[in-house]
């Protein structure tokens, strides 16, 4: 198979999932790049995970610690990685955090939303968003009632969840807030000594705002999905949800709040997705169909920086582990935290800050040393992998051939020229890497471990 296929369907796999194994890759590649597009976006065209091992051995303790756990066996493990991918692209826009929402079940039913409809239309999206126990109380919709209007949703609906600043009015968002009144929640039942429910939505008819309401140009009594059907009709919607699209399955944007400032990096790209957005009214299968086979997607190689939780799955996918139930996944929730992006609790409405903003000082710390604790042990399954393929190359690899193989069998990853050129040089400090007919040696198992720590810990390993 070309080397260009295989670096493309890696690609693919680091944005569209995270990540994939090398055996992974290859078979992929014989299916071809379109096919598994389709297989992708189609979800159903692929088996689920498996739920009751999901509830047999993570079920039963809900707090943000187990849940982020949890969610990060299923990144690893879900066929369907797409779904997963998209309920954290979701969980970024649709920021909602435990630190004020305080209910973990509530949190777990918003990212189960978010996998069950976070490739259906925008319309179903920002419908279900709405009625969702978990954003009706971050953004205190709960008190938002006829005569006293709170009009926290309605302002984060129209700036960070759809349209974006200078598309719309302060008056629109005053009747947007109105059209959203009486939309609430039911209190559950108190955890002890019942256990856990879910909070469930409800309209409070005395409380809602039936007077005539102007909004973006229409007239009406607008109820909440009245005004929803006027968001979604909208050309800046399908620019600011394709902006997020590109940003994160794409290239690094600019920090949302400057969006209306900042013009994108490749305004044709926005204009594709947003053609897509328009002409299939909002169908998110659609759009993603349209990014992943665009040429501005794959020529986008490395462009992005990792976020916390994309580092980590893609280093345990490198190193082969956690790919069935075992103990000690609550300690990725707290690498991902120290990085920087703690899973079910982003730090604002805004969700995270993207981009460079990962990688400042201390937190590229945390990552180089996650990434290089993960591979440093050589019992773990995809480093013994590394080591098969590398012996099966030759029985003697040059120091240019043992550098070039590494960064193939992890990536494939691309360098800069300084970058190979100082591990080169590492690696001729040992001579050939030589295989001796009677197996391998500990002096080599040694040099590629330590060739495959130098390799994560670079400059380039943070970029998808």
């Amino acid at each position: 198979m070309a080397d260009e296929d295989l670096g493309l369907m890696a690609h693919l796999l680091r944005r569209a999932g995270f990540g994939a194994s090398r055996e992974e890759l290859e078979a992929l590649v014989a299916k071809g790049y379109d096919e598994v597009v389709e297989d992708l976006v189609d979800m159903e065209r692929c088996p689920p995970i498996d739920e009751d091992i999901v509830k047999r051995y993570f079920g039963g303790e809900f707090m943000p610690n187990i849940l982020s756990g949890t969610w990060i066996y299923r990144m690893l493990n879900n066929p369907r990685q797409l779904e997963e991918k998209m309920a954290l692209f979701w969980h970024h826009v649709f920021a909602t955090g435990f630190a004020k929402v305080a209910h973990a079940l509530a949190m777990s039913d918003q990212i189960d939303l978010f996998r069950r409809i976070g490739m259906s239309n925008i319309r179903e999206i920002l419908l279900e968003l709405s009625m969702n126990p978990a954003m009706i109380n971050w953004l205190d919709n709960s008190e938002n009632i006829k005569g006293e209007p709170n009009e926290n949703y309605g302002r984060e609906l129209l700036e960070l969840f759809s349209m974006g600043v200078g598309n719309y009015t302060e008056e629109d968002i005053k009747n947007c807030a109105l059209a959203f009144t009486g939309w609430t929640f039911a209190q559950p039942v108190p955890l002890y000594p019942h256990g856990y429910y879910s909070p469930e939505f409800l309209f409070r008819e005395e409380d809602h705002d039936y007077s005539e309401k102007t909004f973006l140009g229409h007239t009406g009594n607008f109820n909440g999905d009245d005004i929803i059907d006027i968001i979604v009709e909208q050309p800046a919607t399908a620019r600011f949800i394709s902006r997020h699209l590109y940003n994160f399955f794409v290239a690094d944007e600019p920090q949302v709040p400057s969006w209306n400032v900042t013009p994108p990096q490749d305004p044709d790209a926005i204009d594709t997705l947003s053609d897509a957005f328009m002409e299939s009214k909002g169908d998110l299968r659609h759009v993603l169909r349209t990014l992943f086979k665009s040429d501005f997607f794959k020529a986008a190689r490395f462009k992005k920086v990792k976020s916390p939780t994309e580092l980590i799955t893609g280093v345990l996918k490198l190193v082969g582990t956690n790919r069935t139930p075992a103990p000690g996944m609550l300690r990725f929730h707290r690498a991902a935290k120290v990085m920087g992006q703690e899973l079910f609790n982003p730090p604002t409405v805004e969700g995270w800050h993207t981009g460079q903003e990962w990688i400042d000082g201390g937190m590229l710390t945390e990552r180089i040393n996650f990434a290089v604790d993960e591979v440093g042990d050589a019992s773990k399954p995809g480093v013994q992998a590394v080591i098969k393929r590398l012996r099966a190359a030759g029985d003697s690899l040059t120091p240019e051939q043992f550098v070039d193989n590494c960064l193939d069998l992890v990536g494939p990853l691309t360098l800069e020229e300084k970058t190979r050129a100082d591990l080169i040089r590492f690696a001729q400090s040992g001579g050939d890497l030589v295989f001796p007919s009677n197996g391998e040696t500990d002096e080599n198992t040694d040099r590629i471990v330590l060739m495959l720590q130098l390799i994560v810990a670079s400059r380039e390993y943070q970029f998808a």
